[in-house]
């Protein structure tokens, strides 16, 4: 089938290349006419505090909402007449915008009152938006606009809450792919064939891009989908098509026409990237077992662009490579040629070979090393990363730093505790909760109950004395649930919920918990089988399993060190320490098992072929890594390189992905697949093929080629044996 698809796609390529050309522009011309819709909302069915958001949507709308903070402070004081008349007109300004439903001023009698700090030159109102969807992109530029230019010297004025957190748009795709580039032409020695894989994965990302924006418009998709899209497609479809304009190249040396040499391309290495790809679309998909509407939005937008890379790789590059022809070598670099000369059983062989004969200490070292690397992991704590951790250029950094001023750090995280009412002894109950709480240990303030125009609903601001990333935060909101709440309402048939941000990502942060152990025994399991029915061997894959949990293990241990412990972060602009974001850990799990595969299959169906033509286990590992290393080391670094670039990210979260994937993705391709790899398989020896009859009724699937079909580089490998053994003949 592939290499039908194969020899269509060169056949027809203008069709191929107008038809990918019109997808593009297709859908991209549709998705910018209808917009994207992507979501600032976490939802959880079933928690607490999505209890507390439901019954402020149904009883409260003017508090539903999105909302933000405007943080001001006056030399003169916030009572001062010219500072109160500025800061009325600016809260009317940006009442009158589109997107702002009303303004909670810190002038408005009763309740404005908790607004405004002790000392009086501090003071907060609250944006409450139209809805729980973010406005559009102009509408937050406008009300930025406004705040902008509202302020001087004499009277500071910032925005806080995560609409207005890390608004300039990242480069980071443009150092990636400059990065990539540059390795492309080392890799390659080419510059038109370094372009290839560039313009693939460029072509696919496109499209997935699109795809993804119309996508936010039917399910909830958060908005830095595009910078994880960005990153796993770039990374992706660079490296399927360096595998397989590897192969083409390989073809075209070995006396191949430009047709035999894309079919059996694209039915060797394309059959590779094929069956890593719908690795990683599979373990993108396992998210879905983690019953979280973002989470899952996640999982679909980053599958769309894998999808979509994976089909351009296998259709667009061999239409591609059908215009270049013989001329890929074009443009080539001063040297390239002599390098792509050199034996297969050059250096990497030679490392091999002396690693094999020390297989004990390479073992023991890989080892210790990734499970040192790994330690922190028992430290971590799951959470959400409050505006402390940004850098002090942000505006919602320095609205935090003066509501902290001003109210304690606290008031950057309150907790809204909320119920319906049935009469007026239902509001003195929650005037005994509202003192009940504020004599609770870690409250630093609590406004009285505000019940709603109709009196059938009320609800209390609760300030915590901690910040909202911080562990005693969360065991006040434990302990409110548990014991405070609880020991007022008793049985008086109350039902109170605690709500607010800091609730909402603590809820999540304890669903993802709780259900990160059935995700990741999924995702094993299937990855265990996949391997079991591609190798057809035990050992092969439970190694491979054990050493791809220690690699990913060491990255969220250095995640640990920086963002958590403050290791050098201050190096990647991280204004400060905080918890992993609690959905990192499981997303960095399915991509990174994901994109694992691809080396795990590309090196180990290499020394399978060997082991199968040879029977020699050592010879077969030392030339499947001679076969590859080169392939795999340049990978590795594309990938690097452009998860890398996203640590210049201004997002904490979008850096935790970029260095957490870049450090997985070098310690599997150096750590794993060069020393631990060749290593274990060396002390295992024939074991590693060990496959018990009763499993032969298991599929036989053949990733590099079936066997009956030539496999580009064997004959050449054949004959440099042959020649190397007439010549050890002669000399002898």
């Amino acid at each position: 089938m592939l290499r039908r698809l194969a020899s269509s796609s060169y056949h027809r390529r203008r069709l191929v290349l107008a038809t990918w050309l019109a997808l593009l522009i297709g859908i991209t011309a549709i998705s910018q006419g209808v917009g994207d819709a992507y979501s600032q909302k976490v939802e959880l069915s079933g928690s607490d505090s999505q209890a507390a958001f439901d019954l402020l949507a149904r009883v409260f709308p003017d508090r539903a909402g999105l909302a933000a903070d405007v943080v001001v402070r006056a030399d003169a004081g916030i009572a001062d007449p010219s500072v109160q008349q500025r800061l009325e007109a600016l809260f009317e300004e940006l009442e009158a915008t589109p997107a702002v439903a009303t303004v909670l001023s810190p002038y408005a009698p009763g309740i404005g009152a908790f607004q405004v700090a002790g000392d009086g030159d501090i003071a907060f109102a609250t944006m409450q938006f139209a809805n729980a969807e973010a406005p559009p992109e102009e509408q937050l530029v406008e009300i930025e606009e406004i705040v902008a230019r509202s302020g001087d010297d004499d009277l500071q004025v910032e925005l806080g809450g995560n609409l207005f957190a890390n608004r300039k748009p990242p480069d980071s795709e443009i150092f990636g792919l400059l990065g990539a580039v540059v390795i492309l032409l080392f890799a390659f020695g080419s510059v038109l064939a370094m372009g290839l894989p560039i313009l693939t994965a460029l072509g696919g990302i496109g499209i997935g891009f699109a795809a993804v924006a119309l996508l936010s418009n039917v399910m909830s998709v958060p908005e830095f989908s595009t910078q994880l899209a960005a990153m796993i497609g770039i990374g992706v479809g660079i490296d399927y098509a360096l595998f397989i304009v590897t192969r083409y190249r390989q073809g075209l040396r070995q006396g191949h026409d430009p047709h035999s040499a894309v079919v059996t391309a694209i039915d060797t290495a394309g059959r590779a990237v094929l069956f890593a790809g719908c690795t990683v679309v599979i373990s993108l998909s396992g998210m879905f077992l983690m019953g979280i509407d973002f989470v899952q939005g996640l999982a679909v937008s980053s599958s769309i662009v894998v999808f979509i890379t994976m089909a351009a790789s296998v259709t667009l590059l061999p239409a591609i490579l059908g215009f270049v022809g013989t001329n890929i070598d074009r443009l080539s670099l001063p040297g390239a040629a002599k390098r792509e000369a050199k034996s297969h059983r050059g250096g990497w062989w030679k490392w091999s070979r002396f690693l094999q004969r020390h297989p004990w200490p390479f073992a023991v070292l890989g080892f210790v090393l990734l499970g040192a690397m790994a330690l922190p992991v028992f430290d971590i704590r799951l959470g959400s990363s409050d505006a402390s951790a940004s850098p002090t250029t942000e505006t919602t950094r320095r609205a935090y730093d003066l509501l902290s001023d001003g109210f304690g750090p606290g008031a950057n995280g309150r907790f809204l505790v909320a119920t319906e009412l049935r009469g007026p002894e239902d509001l003195a109950t929650l005037g005994e909760l509202s003192q009940a709480i504020g004599a609770a240990p870690g409250v630093e303030a609590v406004t009285p109950p505000v019940p709603n125009a109709e009196g059938d609903a009320a609800i209390i601001s609760v300030q915590p004395t901690t910040p909202p990333q911080d562990a005693e935060t969360v065991e006040l909101l434990e302990r409110l649930r548990a014991e405070v709440i609880p020991g007022v309402v008793g049985d008086r048939g109350l039902e109170v919920h605690v709500g607010g941000l800091t609730a909402a990502f603590e809820d999540m942060a304890v669903r993802l918990q709780e259900r990160l152990p059935l995700f990741i025994g999924a995702v094993l399991t299937l990855s265990f089988v996949l391997l079991l029915i591609v190798f057809r061997s035990v050992l092969v894959p439970l190694k491979a399993v054990i050493m791809n949990l220690l690699s990913i293990g060491a990255a969220y241990g250095l995640l640990v060190a920086v963002f958590q412990w403050g290791w050098g972060a201050s190096l990647i602009g991280v204004g400060g320490t905080g918890p992993i974001e609690s959905f990192v850990p499981m997303m960095l799990f399915a991509i990174l098992f994901g994109l694992s595969m691809d080396y795990e299959v590309f090196l180990l169906s290499r020394i399978k072929e060997e082991y199968d033509r040879t029977g020699d286990n050592g010879l077969a590992v030392a030339d499947g890594l001679s076969a590859t290393a080169r392939v795999i080391t340049a990978a590795a670094a594309i990938m690097v390189m452009v998860f890398g670039a996203f640590v210049l990210d201004a997002s904490r979260i979008v850096k935790e992905f970029g260095l957490g994937m870049s450090v997985a993705i070098f310690l599997d391709a150096t750590v794993v697949r060069m020393v631990l790899v060749p290593a274990t398989m060396e002390l295992l020896g024939k074991a590693n093929w060990w496959f018990p009859k009763w499993l032969g009724w298991l599929p036989a699937v053949h990733v590099e080629g079936t066997p009956d079909e030539p496999v580009i580089g064997e004959l050449d490998t054949e004959i440099e044996d042959l020649l190397t053994a007439e010549e050890a003949a002669a000399q002898g």
